[in-house]
């Protein structure tokens, strides 16, 4: 499996400058690459949440709409330097509140949107995660800090299960149903799942056309997902999991337990370089 894109939504857009039009030009897409714009000028809705303009006496206010059924806390930046244009907020799921207000001045300014999934002052237990299949023998393709993809922070404590296509997948643990992305240009087919103590565990990768749940749904541990597959940037069938956290304006992967048939499973360090 090629590295999984950072899933940390950014925008760009151009605020138009008093008399010109009102429509701005929209980029989206995974981590800070943008994307070909489509149709309503927004290239992907897999993001984390969205920035829009309302026109408000003679000037736009940037407002953040979470597109998750979960918390997302949100941070607005000048496209140009970087620097913060307003304090950081947390969005309830599918909540929008207003950023900021900018005067039409003659002239463009370039916005970023910054968004990442969960509650930054959640504190995830040291739960024991069941195995999120059964019936396949438990495999492991690529581990802690794996050279091929898990060397950066939202991916070094994932876990790669080799799957037959098809397989179900199964929650690992009890949840709500925060994000469902049919297909990302990485990820393939995803779901991700909000657990009562604020982490989030991630299934990608799977099967196009597979998936048994919707976002605000309640799944209990054991109950299908979705089926593995082979969707996004992998090299072969398998299901990518891993367990996930807001860190305060990061999101990270962080360590987890699981139970396999025949006890706690014990996942190795992966060393060495890629050949």
């Amino acid at each position: 499996m090629r590295q999984l894109t950072l899933l940390l939504l950014s925008a760009t857009l151009a605020l138009p400058a008093h008399g010109e039009g009102a429509a701005p030009r929209w980029r989206q897409g995974w981590g800070l690459t943008a994307s070909t714009p489509q149709g309503n000028g927004i290239a992907h809705d897999t993001g984390f949440a969205r920035l829009e303009l309302q026109r408000r006496a003679g000037g736009h206010e940037a407002q953040a709409r979470n597109l998750l059924a979960g918390p997302v806390q949100v941070r607005l930046r000048d496209g140009g330097s970087g620097g913060a244009m307003a304090v950081p907020v947390l969005l309830p799921a599918g909540a929008q509140r207003r950023l900021l207000w900018l005067a039409d001045e003659g002239k463009a300014v370039r916005l970023l949107l910054d968004a990442f999934p969960g509650d930054p002052s959640a504190r995830p237990a040291d739960h024991l995660y069941r195995l999120p299949f059964d019936g396949a023998p438990v495999r492991i393709s690529q581990g802690i800090d794996g050279h091929r993809s898990h060397g950066d922070a939202q991916n070094r404590h994932a876990i790669d299960f080799p799957l037959p296509e098809g397989t179900p997948v199964l929650a690992a643990r009890a949840g709500t149903v925060m994000q469902v992305v049919a297909d990302s240009p990485e990820d393939g087919c995803l779901v991700r799942i909000l657990h009562v103590d604020g982490g989030m565990a991630l299934y990608a990768h799977l099967q196009s056309g597979s998936l048994a749940v919707r976002p605000g749904q309640a799944v209990q541990a054991g109950q299908v997902l979705a089926r593995s597959g082979n969707t996004g940037r992998s090299t072969g069938p398998h299901l990518h999991f891993a367990v996930q956290a807001n860190t305060g304006l990061a999101l990270a992967s962080i360590p987890f337990r699981m139970a396999g048939p025949r006890g706690e499973l014990r996942f190795a360090r992966e060393t060495g370089a890629a050949p």
